[in-house]
């Protein structure tokens, strides 16, 4: 009985070296075939790894390929790649980097490119060439048309003088009394080319049609046809758009902050990459009525007319500087969940990520007060297709395994 015993323990020992060596093998062949099986992830939720093709869970986007043993933590491309990307890169150094304040302001018409056309004599308008506002107008084109009864009156009293000195040439009253009776009607507005038809003609006509003293878009009529002005009266409003005013507001304790013949930048709603250099010409030293605001103002050129009064243009008034810091374009910073970082280009078209902290940032730049050195080459633009390349191809975010900064 001890022998039987005996024999199979010694048979059990002999055996179980094998069988941990067939155990071994398999749990490597598994572990083999786990690391070639392909796995496929979401370019805009890399969270989201499944072990076989499909739609994302969150946003439906189809799943794609990636390799989830390749753990080096950067990216290389091609030249046609990079061209293709627009990636480009700086060496950033130290340099001087302001912050700035923004004034809400909007423009408006510039009293000085504005003009009142009036009456020069009393009368009845005849006909209005332009009868609505908002109409472009020329230098020298027609407006409109006046019966005056005055002017009739003045060509007739300038007939009869001619016709004195025509038949006493001699006398030199008569001749004294044409001429007033010619500057009462070129006061009129009557050329010397009306004045001699009024002559060849001997009739007397009543009517004058006034021309556009300066090219504008009217913006205000105030008489109609067959109303009556008297000598003055404004019949409508021409406004020049060639330069307008920008007003902006801003409250009395940032007055300290500017002050006139300083030069701050504009920025127009819908040309926000068309900053404007404007110069400060004038502070409202009293507050509008009904708040407590002051306005500050100047003038921009409107080239072609491209924007009209009633436009939303915010001035950045700068408010604080810094010298000598590490700066790089917005948009060359990427922002999410786990902090800040950009890309540095390396040798060969190789690039990787890198953490960095933020400090002060207006609209075009931000400083950068840890995590690159002077001298390092960054990606200033195309940065953001590097993190969506770098998600597409390893299903991870750059900034996973990095220790917060």
């Amino acid at each position: 009985m001890e022998r039987k015993s005996f024999l199979k323990a010694v048979a059990f020992v002999s055996l179980t070296p094998a069988v941990l060596l067939a155990a071994c093998k398999e749990a490597g062949k598994k572990t083999m075939a786990d690391e070639k099986k392909q796995t496929y992830t979401c370019p805009m939720h890399p969270q989201i790894v499944q072990d076989k093709p499909g739609a994302c869970p969150i946003c439906g986007m189809d799943l794609v390929p990636f390799d989830k043993n390749n753990k080096e933590a950067s990216l290389t491309l091609g030249e046609s790649q990079i061209a293709l990307a627009n990636i480009t890169t700086t060496v950033i150094g130290a340099g001087a980097l302001s912050n700035f304040r923004q004034l809400n302001g909007r423009l408006v018409t510039d009293p000085e490119k504005s003009a009142v056309i009036s009456s020069r004599v009393p009368g009845r308008i005849e006909a209005l060439y332009v009868k609505e506002t908002g109409v472009k107008v020329s230098k020298g084109q027609p407006l409109y048309k006046i019966y005056s009864e005055q002017l009739a009156s003045l060509q007739q009293e300038y007939l009869l003088a001619v016709a004195q000195v025509k038949q006493f040439p001699d006398d030199a009253r008569f001749r004294q009394i044409e001429k007033a009776a010619r500057q009462k009607l070129a006061l009129y507005d009557q050329s010397d080319a009306d004045i001699n038809q009024l002559i060849q003609a001997q009739k007397v006509h009543p009517y004058v049609t006034y021309p556009a003293t300066v090219s504008g878009v009217v913006s205000a009529l105030t008489a109609a046809e067959g109303q009556y002005v008297p000598e003055g009266g404004a019949v409508m409003q021409l406004d020049g758009y060639s330069q307008l005013w920008v007003e902006a507001d801003l409250y009395p304790a940032e007055a300290a902050a500017i002050r006139v013949g300083q030069s701050v930048k504009v920025i127009i709603a819908g040309w926000e990459n068309e900053p404007q250099q404007m110069t400060v010409q004038f502070i409202n030293p009293a507050l509008q009525s009904g708040s407590q605001l002051m306005q500050v103002r100047g003038s921009i050129p409107n080239p072609d007319n491209r924007w009209q009064p009633g436009l939303q243009a915010n001035i950045l008034l700068p408010v604080t500087s810094k010298g000598d810091v590490l700066s790089l374009p917005v948009d060359a910073v990427i922002r999410d969940g786990k902090g800040a970082h950009v890309w540095i280009g390396k040798a060969r078209g190789k690039f990787e990520p890198r953490m960095v902290k933020t400090g002060m940032e207006n609209f075009d730049v931000v400083e950068i007060t840890d995590g690159l050195h002077a001298g390092d080459t960054v990606v200033v633009t195309g940065a953001y297709l590097l993190y969506s390349e770098y998600i597409l191809k390893k299903g991870a975010d750059p900034m996973a395994g990095m220790p917060g900064m």
